[in-house]
This record gives structure tokens, sequence and C-alpha cells, in this order.
């Protein structure tokens, strides 16, 4: 989109150097010769889970270490350049995997700049080739289903006139049948090249029938605590999908600690201000101030596949298709929101966290646009 004239050429009506840090989408933090923490914009408070007031003057490697000990020993040569990526770091909610850049500045002896870009939130841009990759077998299931509709009548039929053993095996039949069916559809879902429709959403009524539907289904057995913010606003999104998406989360985390003594599962929500990422689709950039984490106390994700949980055919159950990850994924950038995963090992906890834009502003912006 070109910039007005009367903008371009209006210094007064720029955004200053301040407006500018404060508006990007990672974490920025000034640190001086001494490695302490000088200044800090909001998506860094946001990372770190500190105000500005609690984390200036703090040393930064205090701040979000252990780190590997070459990161480290870059930092502590106060003219060195460094970029690392996917290190991992520590803050006062979770351990997380980011990006890590640090510029010197020329100007000012041993001062530098440091960036922090999660590298959940740059995933963006990859759903189109996801569809594209599952289109051909999408179109292929659906021819698959009708004779599967066949094969399903005719086992039906068989058990009326079987008896004993064969007719538990037409049964079989049946249930074989229907699972399939079941894994076609979600394969079409990801597939699926149009997203839901989306409006203004209340997250907490969604929460609360998707914990139902959850606890129905486990019986109470597993403990979920719900913390929520109930000043929250409403959300842009569709019910159904946002429905769908914490289903699949909280019976996730639910079966992580189904088999633990004290297995517990929370739901909590909260404001964050200054979350963003770029909405490739919509050609621009989308806030994201509303937060849903859910988290376990379960053994979590082995380190291998943790960097590969939303993809295709990905799982860590022994019976898992691996499909759920990536359709929750996809429907959640379906609705121009974000979601990574977490863990952290000090307090054995592992986090699912779904960023989401809020109603009124996401749709005043489509109105101008």
């Amino acid at each position: 989109m070109a910039i007005p004239s009367h903008l371009s050429t209006s210094p007064d009506l720029r955004p200053g150097a301040s407006e500018q840090i404060e508006g990007l989408l990672f974490a920025l933090i000034l640190i001086d010769p001494e490695l302490r923490v000088a200044e800090l914009n909001q998506s860094a408070e946001n990372m770190l889970g500190k105000s500005a007031k609690r984390v200036i003057g703090q040393d930064l490697i205090e701040l979000i270490g252990p780190l590997d000990p070459r990161v480290q020993h870059r930092l502590s040569v106060n003219e060195a350049a460094l970029v690392a990526r996917e290190i991992t770091i520590s803050t006062s909610e979770a351990e997380r995997r980011v990006n890590l850049t640090a510029s010197p500045l020329v100007s000012h002896l041993g001062w530098r700049v440091i960036t922090l870009s999660e590298v959940g939130y740059e995933e963006t841009g990859n759903d189109e080739e996801l569809a594209s990759s599952l289109g051909a077998p999408s179109i292929l299931a659906h021819e698959i289903k009708n004779p599967l509709a066949a094969i399903r009548g005719a086992a039906q039929l068989a058990a009326r006139k079987l008896r004993g053993a064969d007719a538990k095996l037409a049964t079989m039949i049946t249930d074989e049948v229907d699972r399939i069916v079941r894994l076609i559809d979600r394969m079409q879902q990801l597939g699926a090249r149009t997203p839901e429709e989306v409006s203004a959403c209340n997250p907490h009524e969604a929460i609360r029938t998707a914990i139902a539907t959850v606890r129905a289904a486990d019986k109470g057995k597993v403990e979920i605590i719900e913390e929520f913010d109930p000043s929250l606003p409403p959300v842009l999104a569709n019910r159904d999908a946002l429905e769908q998406v914490l289903i699949n989360l909280i019976s996730n985390a639910r079966d992580a600690v189904s088999s633990a003594a004290q297995g517990q599962v929370t739901v909590r929500t909260r404001f964050v201000s200054g979350l963003a990422f770029s909405a490739i689709r919509l050609g621009r950039a989308v806030r994201l101030p509303i937060e849903i984490t859910i988290s376990d106390n379960g053994p979590g994700v082995e380190r291998a596949m943790r960097d590969h949980i939303f993809e295709p055919f990905v799982s860590s159950k022994p019976s898992g298709q691996g499909l759920g990850l990536a359709l929750v994924r996809k429907l959640v950038h379906d609705m121009n929101g974000s979601i990574s995963h977490e863990r952290d090992a000090k307090r054995a906890i592992t986090s699912f966290r779904v960023h989401l834009p809020l109603a009124k502003t996401d749709a005043a912006k489509s109105e101008g646009a």
C-alpha cells in the first residue's frame, strides 16, 4: 500500500524512534557494557513476563539464562555481534525457544541492542504450502469415502445375520471403517483452503464449553483448573473452530497427565498488549492481545519432537495419527491467530499458548482496508 504524499513529506506526522520501537513485533532490549538492561519495549516485557520497572538494571544473563555456553561467551565480549538461532531462554513463566541477535552500537562503545523473536511466532506463511501439499490427498479422500460407505453397509448387514465370533468380526469392520472416515475427515479439513467465517466471540464461553466436553468424556478423573481474566473483551474468531481447537488441546493435556498421581490441567486467559504477528494473507500485522494458555504437569513432548509437533503425521502417542495439532495450528491461523508450544523444565510444566485478535480492533481495521 502506497504511503500518502502528505505523510511521506511531513516529518511531524512520522512516528518517532520510540513509537517505531514499541511497534516492533519482536522483543528489543538495550544493554549497557556491563550486560545490564537499560531499556526494553512492550514485546520484551510480554516475553519476559515482567514490567520494565522490574527488569531495568538487571543482568541480562541472570534474566534469561542459563544460556548455551557459546552464546553466553559471545555476549560477554562487548564488541561482538551475534546471531543465534533456536536457542532456549528462561523467563518468569516458561522456557522459550527464540532467535537472538546482538548488535553493537558504534556510537556508544560496549552498548548493544538485543532482539528476541520466538520461533513459534515465525511459522506464519506456511499454511498455503500445507494446504497445497494436502490438496490432492483431500480430493482422493473424497473418492475413497464412497466405497467405504458401501463396505460399512455390507458389514452392518452381515453383523445382523452372523452369530458369535463372526458377528464380532463384522462389527470390527464397521468400527475400522468409521475410524478411517474420521481420519479422512481430518485430512480434508487440513487441505481446505477457505477459512471459516469469523465474528465477535466470547472466549470464556468457548473455553467452558470445551472444558465441559472434555470433563464429560473423562468423567472428572483429571482436575481442570480455570484461571480466567473476567475483563477480557470479545475475540475475532469462529466459535466452532475455537471450540475444536480448545477441545483438542485440553484433551491432549488431560491424556498427558492421566497416569500421574496428581495430574492437573490449567486453562488460563489474560491480556497481553504487545504481541503481534504478520498475517501474510491479510498483508498486514495483526495485534494478538488475547492469550489462552493450556498447561499440564505431565512428562511433556520428547525433545526431539518439539520442533515438529505442529507438522502433519507427527505424534507422540502410540496410536496417534499426528493430525490433531496440525489441524489446531491451521484453524488458529485461519482465525489470524498464533499458537506456540513451551516446556518449562524447572517447573515440569508443558504449555500451549493461543493468541487471538480483538473483535472490535480487527473489525475496525477491516472496514478501513
